[in-house]
């Protein structure tokens, strides 16, 4: 079988100044990424408009499929664009207020006109990731008095967390709205909903997807303290999951991190969706050729937590060695998979609340796959819902999925294991038809003549129905 079948996790990288020609892009697919994040927070509509079609040429071009993900800002407070940079220090005074631009250098803009509503004397507000933190003084006529009590450099659009206190934030603003209606228009696979609190947040981001006649899966970044406590209902509306250690790890302590990033793994496997892991994961590759050992750790430990995805931010996106970064996380993927620690054919219970006729057909299929030392999972769908639920069982031999749509085949570019090939075969299944997959499975796939592979998909026609029948194949027989 062929060398690309080797990695399972999928890998996210985000698009940026680094990484945002031809050239570039079709480096990050060879070294082995699957999903191409645009982070919304950053760069104009144009911009991203411009890259993810981009994106999606030099993906034909190569004759991949490779996924688009849209992530909203979200209610995400920034502070505004100072005139310049700003050496703050300890017991340093400042004064807050709502503002895009600084008209007044005794007065720092921050873009959320909540500020102070959402403060009062003695609140902790923290800036960059927490590298930078104020105490509130106190909060008058608009204005938010405080003084630093963890200095550094102040730089523009940097983000500002106000732990706990976050009331009078939308869960999708206008701006969000506006790059919903552009990921429609620009058929992006996939939108990620910051700062998700509660299930009704990703159903309103759902209900507007819906209004511009789409339907566009929404992965939900879990960021918020709210979000582990609404934890099964949030993983329940959504169609995957994303740790946001980033903001997380200001909101929560960061030793909460750690077993937080579990109980989400966890749950979202418990209820089949992909989750992926993002935030800091090989940050040194924004300006080191290599990680540091607790990076490569890190991402070896999210991969045997059970993630599906993890996912590179700045090192892709403005860091000096982002083709250099995928590679690394590939052979980190690689590596982990291949040791003694990793757990393939994941035993979970039937979930009542999925298709149970559906669920039967794939853990059918992964238990014969063991039987019969088979090659490869083949799994003819539509829509990709069977393929996904095969996914969540991590089986020892690669999903090869076949649809009809190329659109199913990009979105599952993110699920673990899944590598999609778009073929119009939707016909009854007969001898003539193994004869195609016998010639596919030898000739694109690397199989052999006498290999055994487990075939599911819908009867009488092949893809255009509900999974509903499988059967082990041996190639050329």
């Amino acid at each position: 079988m062929k060398d690309v079948f080797s990695k399972r996790t999928k890998i996210v990288a985000t698009l940026g100044p680094a990484t945002d020609s031809e050239e570039k892009i079709k480096e990050l697919i060879n070294a082995g990424a699957n999903v191409f994040r645009l982070n919304t927070s950053h760069g104009s509509m144009e911009y991203h408009r411009e890259k993810i079609r981009l994106i999606k040429e030099t993906a034909t071009k190569m004759g991949v499929c490779v996924a688009t993900l849209v992530d909203l800002q979200g209610p995400k407070i920034r502070i505004g664009n100072l005139k310049e940079e700003i050496l703050i220090k300890n017991g340093d005074k400042l004064i807050f207020e709502h503002s895009l631009e600084q008209t007044d250098e005794c007065i720092i803009p921050v873009d959320y006109a909540g500020i102070s509503n959402d403060v009062c004397s003695g609140s902790r507000v923290l800036i960059d990731d927490g590298k930078l933190e104020v105490l509130v003084d106190k909060v008058e006529s608009g204005k938010v008095y405080a003084t630093v009590t963890n200095g550094g450099i102040l730089k523009s659009r940097k983000g500002l967390n106000i732990p706990g206190s976050t009331a009078s934030l939308d869960a999708v603003t206008p701006k969000d709205v506006e790059f919903i209606k552009f990921a429609v228009e620009e058929n992006a696979d996939l939108i990620a909903l910051s700062f998700v609190r509660q299930k009704d947040d990703v159903l309103l981001a759902k209900k507007y997807i819906n209004d511009f006649n789409a339907s566009i899966p929404v992965v939900s970044k879990l960021e918020k303290p709210d979000a582990i406590k609404n934890l099964a209902e949030i993983v329940f509306v959504s169609d995957a999951i994303m740790v946001a250690r980033g903001d997380l790890g200001i909101e929560l302590s960061p030793v909460e991190v750690p077993i937080c990033q579990k109980l989400i793994i966890e749950e979202a496997n418990k209820q089949r969706k992909p989750v992926i892991v993002a935030t800091q994961m090989l940050e040194s590759m924004i300006n080191e050729p290599i990680p540091t050992r607790a990076e490569s750790s890190d991402v070896a430990n999210a991969i045997l937590d059970g993630a599906d995805a993890v996912m590179l931010s700045g090192e892709t996106s403005v860091g000096k060695f982002a083709v250099d970064a995928v590679k690394m996380m590939s052979k980190i993927a690689m590596s982990t998979e291949g040791s003694c620690f990793y757990k393939f054919d994941t035993d979970y219970e039937p979930n009542d609340e999925i298709a149970l006729t559906r669920q039967a057909i794939v853990f059918g299929a992964d238990k014969m796959l063991k039987y019969v030392n088979a090659k490869a999972l083949l799994s003819f769908s539509h829509f990709g819902y069977s393929t996904r639920l095969m996914s969540k069982l991590k089986p020892s031999a690669p999903i090869i999925m076949i649809s009809d749509e190329e659109s199913t085949c990009r979105k599952m570019a993110l699920s673990w294991g899944v590598y999609p090939f778009c073929k119009k075969w939707d016909k009854t299944v007969d001898s003539n038809l193994l004869l195609k997959v016998d010639e596919f499975l030898i000739n694109e796939i690397g199989l052999k003549r006498n290999d055994y592979v487990v075939i599911t998909g819908s009867a009488p026609n092949l893809i255009t129905g509900r999974t509903n029948f499988v059967r082990v194949h041996k190639i050329g027989t």
